[in-house]
């Protein structure tokens, strides 16, 4: 379960009051660009804290928020191609850089210092009050505790090394046991699990093209597969064949409410870039796959649960769609952003959608606008515009 977060974000009424003087200003220049230098590091005059701060990219660096009034608190250069996650704690995101991943505390707007230097950082996981980040270029694995980040050190952690770099993914389980993925850059075949003295304990390679990861209730984790899913639950893998011979399961979305996992659904292994329309309902008690048509498309940015475990998807037709887990049913569409087209290269802009509490934040870089949106009402909340177009969005959150 998600710990609270420090100072909850406020929502209807208030957060909208909270607003009324902000968007005037946030459509201007960036004034405090300048206590930041071109390296991102901060400079000597110190930043006022800011409240559950949301992080969000733009082509040569980073928007710092404040979560609840959606005010740009700061600005900070930073060349490159950046991703960012939240560390797993109530102050800090991990930002993903040309040289490796970086620890931003967020809340003070500065970078800590804290780096896992390598080549291609890839993904970054939290669960059971660690967080893993797999470096792709070495097939390096660090898990730590993000209470250590609080020290400006870099916390004391597992490290383990893939037999071949590659692009990958791990998670570390609340028993101790490390599931990693298998593969070399050229091939992905499946995943093995290492017990705490990262000795191989299950192996499965019955996964081609294994990417992407997410846990489910009873913490039943599935990795994504081009012909299903594999899900690995006390002590063994169990694989769920897609009724597709090509049928792609690349990104996922887990709740420690619900045993179902939401994740994506590809059909044409020859697209340059396919949109599909369908997503996957993957039961992890049944071992059921089940498909939903939403008869809009979405992006590998468009997954994310809600606070009750419900799914969410946010469609190329603008609307945010809820959908009922247990049944595959659309409970509602909710208004967010205008009509949008899922860009070809995977690293260009497009609307973004990342969810804490009740709130879900949704980025509109057409219009260069960020809204955070009441899930339980379904009501807009408030809207701000920035300086630039966005691309990746983030915030502290506390792990599970």
């Amino acid at each position: 379960m998600h710990k609270p977060i420090r100072n909850r974000a406020l929502t209807g009424t208030a957060l909208a009051l909270a607003v009324s003087a902000v968007l005037t200003a946030c459509g201007g220049k960036d004034s405090s660009s300048a206590d930041a230098k071109a390296d991102g590091t901060a400079s000597a005059k110190s930043a006022a804290a800011v409240r559950n701060p949301l992080v969000v990219t733009f082509d040569g660096g980073l928007y710092i928020l404040d979560g609840e009034t959606l005010r740009p608190a700061k600005t900070i250069e930073l060349p490159g191609f950046n991703r960012v996650n939240p560390a797993g704690d109530e102050d800090h995101v991990v930002v993903s850089t040309d040289s490796g991943f970086r620890v931003l505390n967020a809340t003070d707007q500065t970078f800590t210092g804290i780096e896992y230097k390598g080549v291609k950082p890839g993904h970054v996981v939290r669960h059971a009050g660690k967080t893993v980040l797999f470096t792709d270029g070495t097939g390096e694995v660090n898990v730590f505790d993000p209470a250590g980040l609080s020290s400006g050190k870099k916390p004391e952690g597992r490290t383990y090394t893939s037999a071949e770099p590659h692009h990958g993914v791990a998670i570390e389980l609340a028993d101790g046991e490390l599931l990693s993925t298998l593969g070399t850059e050229e091939k992905r075949t499946g995943a093995l699990v290492l017990d705490g003295k990262n000795k191989e304990i299950a192996r499965n390679e019955n996964c081609p093209g294994v990417h992407g990861e997410a846990a489910a209730k009873n913490e039943a984790v599935g990795v994504g597969c081009e012909d299903g899913i594999l899900i690995y639950q006390d002590g063994k893998f169990t694989k769920i064949d897609a009724p597709d011979d090509y049928g792609r399961i690349g990104n996922q979305a887990g709740s420690d409410a619900s045993p179902i996992l939401l994740g994506d659904y590809k059909t044409d292994p020859e697209a340059e870039l396919e949109r599909p329309t369908r997503i996957s309902l993957i039961d992890t008690e049944k071992k059921k796959l089940r498909l939903v048509d939403l008869g809009t498309s979405y992006s590998f940015r468009s997954l994310a649960r809600g606070p009750h475990g419900e799914a969410l998807v946010l469609g190329t037709d603008g609307a945010l769609h809820v959908i009922d887990p247990d049944t595959g049913k659309v409970e509602k569409r909710i208004p967010a952003v205008g009509e949008w087209q899922e860009p070809l290269d995977w690293q260009q802009e497009r609307p973004t959608l990342f969810v804490r509490d009740h709130t879900a934040y949704v980025s509109e870089p057409g219009k260069k606008a960020l809204h955070a949106i009441d899930l339980e009402t379904g009501k807009k909340i408030t809207s701000v515009t920035l300086p630039k177009s966005t691309n990746e969005l983030s915030g502290v959150v506390a792990g599970h």
